[in-house]
């Protein structure tokens, strides 16, 4: 390396310890192709180190993804560190730092605190080179994600017929566990916690949208596209979180598909994120375990078809708003499940319009709904079904864990 570029040269401990027992492995399942240009990458080949990739990904697209060696995501983990560092060396930080990020989204575990320290060296590095062109073109525009209040009056066009008509979820200010656990996990009645943020720095920082380009703008993140994952329009794809953000701002103006980061384990890959939010002491109420942390991301209009989920789950809102609409668990039948076993936690009834006479057990069926403010948490009971629907552009948190098993 020469020696304008050794202070871009990355560190990767674990790589360097662990190469010789991953390639073994490797090789025990027939991978001698990927091992050859592993080999030419470890020497300075990228176009070796880019072959290695497609190899490995192509690998991970076999079959269904549980049944995808765990070899092969560390594989893939190898090669994307093995492409960050040759791009990082060439000054291409960008390059860089989504190799890194495709790692930690599709790699496996072996590997992800060398992908999580490259990302700190590489990420300060991007950040460094680009150029706020937002600030350039428009420098005294306003740059909060979200800027106008909902107004009441325009409600009753956006939302399902009945809404906010019949009874609303409870809100609760200074609610305690003693006082959660007894009156609503253990019963199952759902709840917004209205102060239970207020001391989040991503309250604060969320709506800010040079505080979120600055500190995962580089970043590559998967978004859904198109209405919601019932459409046969819907698609997935990888973007940046700039791109995303930009989206974000332009829905309205456009009518391109809603662009939607959803049910992603956000928190996991970008680490300043993760600083500026808490886990809620609700979630160890009874002695629960966390499951899944999960952000939220969209413009307003995305939607979450009628589904339930199998945890107890507190859905945060720290930017914007939105419409919560739940039923009863009791009332899967009425509610028309698919059969599908991929689907068969979502209904088949579109609440934006109803058709009575296909689904005619809807038609009186009783519900109880909210508009969730900035700052409120609401608590959804396991197996209850629930429509949600952003009135303004929106950034939530959803902290999924289920109850000991001895409670």
């Amino acid at each position: 390396m020469s020696a304008a570029n050794s202070d871009h040269h990355l560190n990767t401990p674990i790589l360097d310890s662990e190469s010789t027992h991953l390639i073994q492995s490797i090789s025990e399942q027939g991978g001698y192709a990927y091992i050859r240009m592993a080999s030419r990458a470890a020497a300075g080949d990228l176009r070796a180190a880019e072959a290695a990739r497609e190899m490995a990904w192509e690998q991970l697209h076999s079959g269904p993804w549980h049944s995808v060696l765990p070899v092969w995501r560390d594989a893939y983990s190898m090669a994307c560190l093995h492409v960050s560092k040759l791009h990082a060396a060439a000054g291409e930080f960008s390059d860089a730092l989504r190799a890194l990020d495709m790692g930690l989204i599709m790699g496996g575990p072996l590997l992800k605190p060398d992908l999580h320290s490259l990302v700190t060296v590489v990420s300060a590095k991007a950040r460094a080179a680009r150029v706020s062109q937002q600030q350039q073109k428009c420098p005294n525009a306003d740059r909060r994600l979200v800027r106008d209040e909902v107004v009441s009056k325009e409600l009753p066009g956006v939302l399902p017929r009945k809404s906010l008509s019949c009874k609303m979820v409870v809100k609760r200010s200074g609610l305690s566990l003693e006082g959660f656990l007894s009156e609503y996990l253990l019963p199952g009645r759902p709840v917004i916690i209205t102060d239970g943020m207020d001391h989040w720095p991503a309250r604060s920082k969320w709506n800010d949208l040079d505080y979120l380009t600055k500190v995962a703008g580089d970043r590559t993140v998967p978004v859904e596209v198109g209405k919601n994952y019932l459409y046969p329009e819907w698609k997935q794809e990888l973007i940046t979180f700039s791109q995303f953000l930009e989206r974000i701002q332009a829905s309205g103006s456009t009518s391109a598909a809603p662009t939607y980061l959803a049910q992603h384990p956000l928190f996991d890959q970008i680490n300043e994120l993760r600083e500026d939010i808490c886990i809620p002491d609700y979630c160890f109420a009874g002695g629960g375990e966390l499951r899944s942390l999960n952000a939220w991301f969209g413009p307003a209009g995305t939607v979450t078809p009628l589904h339930h989920d199998p945890h107890h789950n507190v859905l945060a809102q720290v930017v914007g708003k939105k419409y919560i609409r739940l039923y009863l668990a009791s009332l899967s039948e009425e509610l028309y499940p698919y059969t599908e076993t991929m689907l068969c936690n979502s209904s088949q009834v579109d609440l934006d319009n109803i058709d009575e006479n296909e689904f005619p057990k809807m038609r009186d069926l009783e519900f109880v709904d909210c508009i969730l403010e900035e700052g409120d948490m609401l608590y959804i009971p396991p197996k209850w079904w629930h429509y949600v629907r952003s009135l303004t552009p929106s950034l939530s948190v959803s902290f999924w864990w289920s109850e000991h098993e001895s409670s």
